[in-house]
């Protein structure tokens, strides 16, 4: 009974919210339309709809790393976050990440929440500083994609153990406390990391880092699974292999899309985006036969999708050559980072932190030491140090306000399956559903 009563508030405060919407006037339409420049919107356009793909395609990706109990649940996670988010993102979110700073001139902490609720004044008009040649409603979901797909990834580590209902709640609170502040931070006019000088191109930070030092406090707080440490097949190697191909495809649109303009900038982020992550992937293959491991199609995957993390926040600031080089470091040093989270205790279950933490972090780093003009390699020290700033202050507040985040949840809804509904797969203990298909190896 407590269970049908939470449900019947959380419908009510949707309902609430969608008639607060109604009654109060947006002036989304009251706007001027003579700044609108026909191929920069057709192309922002194209690049939302491919960056929605990634988030199905990670959902292919991640299931199919899983086994078969857990598979349903696993791509549910990512799926079910293109609805919370969306939600979410028109309420409130948009307006915390990028409406007007609180805060003092050039140190915007995070945006009025009441700049952009429920949508006001995001219409067909141009916006001066996020979209100054097409609409400010597609920059709003262009952005929506990048937070659809931020809590999707952090599932990974810790697949296979986690409340749904607990993880939809967990995704509502990441989202109004850590994801769109931090985007205005870094990519807001008046954000304190923006006016510090730190680049983040397309999200190493905002998406990456922050997914992956979340997950890396939500493996320590659920702790490990019963079958830790136990090796197993994944359930659907066909599914890992069209989930990179899906996610490579719709990065192209998460990267040269951030040029916000169809431009030289977006073919430059394009070449560099796809450069970097067949760098990664050929160096992570060869990396391992160096290992003495068979060329894989898992390792295949992980290599593109590691090198497509780490090009990231530098995919319009470096060129080609160095794209490749940060490539193939973030393909190794993610690598390393993965044999050694197996020797150790902590129960990341699909490498989340190993991949887009370490790749976020290589990124990051390897931007502000190749970034044009402003880079390391071209004598400017101040970038690089501001960067290493950065790095600190966003490792403590994702992972700590991450935690505590998860501390919340645990307290309204407990997070941990039980050890019943974990052996017989969150498939069934959380939805009812099972995937017939198991793997079988000749």
């Amino acid at each position: 009974m407590k269970s049908t009563k939470k449900w019947w508030l959380i419908l009510g405060l949707i309902i609430l919210s969608a008639f607060l919407g109604v009654v109060l006037p947006s002036g989304a339409f009251d706007q001027d339309y003579s700044d609108l420049v026909a191929g920069d919107t057709a192309w922002m356009l194209t690049a939302t709809a491919l960056v929605l793909l990634m988030t199905p395609g990670l959902a292919f990706f991640y299931g199919g790393m899983m086994q078969p109990r857990h598979i349903i649940s696993t791509m549910l996670q990512s799926f079910v976050a293109m609805g919370i988010v969306s939600v979410l993102w028109v309420i409130v979110g948009f307006s915390i990440a990028f409406g007007d700073s609180v805060g003092g001139e050039g140190y915007g902490f995070f945006g009025n929440p009441l700049t952009f609720f429920m949508f006001r004044g995001v219409g067909g008009g141009t916006h001066p500083d996020f979209s100054p040649t097409f609409p400010l409603a597609v920059f709003a979901m262009f952005q929506l994609k990048f937070a659809i797909i931020t809590p999707a990834l952090i599932t990974g580590s810790f697949a296979g153990r986690v409340r749904f209902r607990a993880y939809m709640l967990f995704i509502c609170l990441f989202l109004i406390f850590i994801y769109s502040p931090l985007a205005h931070w870094t990519w807001h006019p008046n954000g304190f990391l923006r006016n510090w000088g730190v680049l983040d191109f397309a999200g190493g930070t905002v998406v990456h880092m922050s997914a992956g030092f979340a997950a890396l406090a939500g493996a320590i707080f659920l702790g490990r699974r019963k079958d830790a440490g136990t090796k197993f097949k994944p359930a659907n190697i066909p599914y890992i292999l069209l989930g990179a191909g899906m996610l490579w495809f719709g990065w192209f649109g998460f990267n040269a899309g951030s040029a916000l303009a169809a431009d030289s900038v977006a073919a430059h982020a394009l070449v560099n985006t796809n450069t970097a992550s067949a760098a990664a992937m050929l160096t992570w293959i060869f990396y391992d036969a160096a290992k003495g491991i068979k060329p894989s199609a898992v390792g295949a995957s992980i290599g593109l999708v590691v090198g497509l993390v780490a090009i990231t926040p530098a995919a319009g600031f470096v060129d080609v050559g160095s794209s490749i080089f940060i490539g193939v470091m973030a393909a190794i040093i993610s690598n390393y980072a993965i044999t050694l989270r197996t020797k150790s205790t902590l129960d990341d279950t699909l490498d989340v932190f190993p991949a887009h933490g370490m790749g976020g972090i290589t990124g990051m780093l390897g931007t502000a030491i190749f970034a044009a003009d402003v880079g390391l390699i071209h004598g400017e020290v101040t970038t690089f140090l501001y960067h290493l700033l950065a790095l600190v202050i966003v490792s403590i507040f994702t992972f700590g306000g991450s935690l505590l985040m998860y501390k919340i949840t645990d307290l309204i809804v407990p997070m941990r399956i039980s050890p019943q509904g974990e052996k017989i797969g969150l498939d069934i203990s959380q939805h009812d559903e099972s995937y017939d298909f198991v793997y079988k190896s000749e």
